[in-house]
């Protein structure tokens, strides 16, 4: 299959590498370009604009910061509406509002919400798993690719749906790790080392097995940045005003929002896990 995989971030680049292990004719392309040396040795096509990417594609893939992101290179000028070929299908795989899948659902005749579950590891792996939205005939374009990406996958019969899935998914890990920072700040007010943490804590069933991949990150504040905490509290704003839509608040997942703004404004380049750092001395 003709792909092209817009967005070169972290996950961009696990898809892409993804797609071309598996045989795929991938066209890459990114705001600043030369971010994924590593495809082009593989054998992936760098395009040179948004136009040049997606012109000859069967299905273009996006995976940006956020939904101004993909709005600008979806609707934008010269981008993907203006440059799609007759019959191709545009899937996008970031994090946005629901309302944002909407309004792409409404501009193309074949439009796939396809947020990820999973790390850019997981997602290499073949391990991620995928939230399709979207109609048959939209859906059905994707279904060939996802035996090359994954074992595991949920349908929702329209875009919006798989937008809230994904931050229905990403409040509970965001709340988490706040949690988490609290209760290792607790444990070490009462006079507990990390050590002792990690034992009392490391295996409890009263830690989510998600939190997992962060445990040792959140207790030492050592942690690669995997979603940074600009991105978290950008998914936290996502979920707070999805559900203010029906009228509902959600105090937790404000106050996780304030941690993650506070903790991006003071470190940089810094994982969702960082926020234990503002409960260190």
């Amino acid at each position: 299959m003709n792909l092209a995989v817009l967005g070169m971030g972290r996950m961009g680049q696990a898809i892409a590498g993804r797609l071309l292990e598996a045989g795929h004719d991938v066209t890459i392309w990114n705001r600043t370009p030369g971010r994924a040396p590593e495809l082009r040795q593989q054998g992936a096509r760098e395009a040179e604009s948004v136009g040049d990417a997606v012109g000859t594609a069967d299905l273009v893939l996006t995976i940006l910061a956020n939904d101004d992101a993909v709005l600008a290179v979806a609707l934008g000028e010269e981008g993907i509406r203006s440059a799609l070929k007759d019959g191709a299908t545009y899937a996008d795989c970031s994090t946005v509002a629901p309302a944002t899948s909407a309004k792409l659902a409404a501009a193309f005749p074949r439009f796939v919400a396809m947020p990820i579950l999973g790390s850019p590891v997981q997602v290499t792996a073949g391990q991620a798993i995928y939230l399709i939205g979207g109609s048959g005939e939209a859906a059905a374009a994707v279904e060939p690719l996802l035996p090359d990406l994954t074992e595991k996958s949920h349908r929702y019969e329209r875009a919006p749906l798989a937008a809230a899935a994904k931050l229905t998914v990403n409040l509970l890990l965001l709340d988490g790790v706040v949690a988490l920072a609290e209760a290792f700040a607790s444990g070490r007010a009462g006079g507990l080392d990390d050590a002792q943490l990690r034992e009392l804590l490391g295996e409890n069933p009263m830690v989510a097995p998600g939190l997992g991949y962060r445990f040792e990150g959140v207790l030492t504040g050592d942690q690669d940045e995997i979603w940074s905490a600009a991105l978290g509290a950008k998914d936290a704003r996502l979920a707070l005003e999805l559900a203010g839509t029906a009228g509902v608040g959600l105090p937790l997942t404000a106050t996780a929002r304030d941690r993650y703004e506070e903790t991006a404004a003071r470190l940089k380049d810094v994982d969702i896990a960082g926020v234990t750092r503002l409960y260190q001395r």
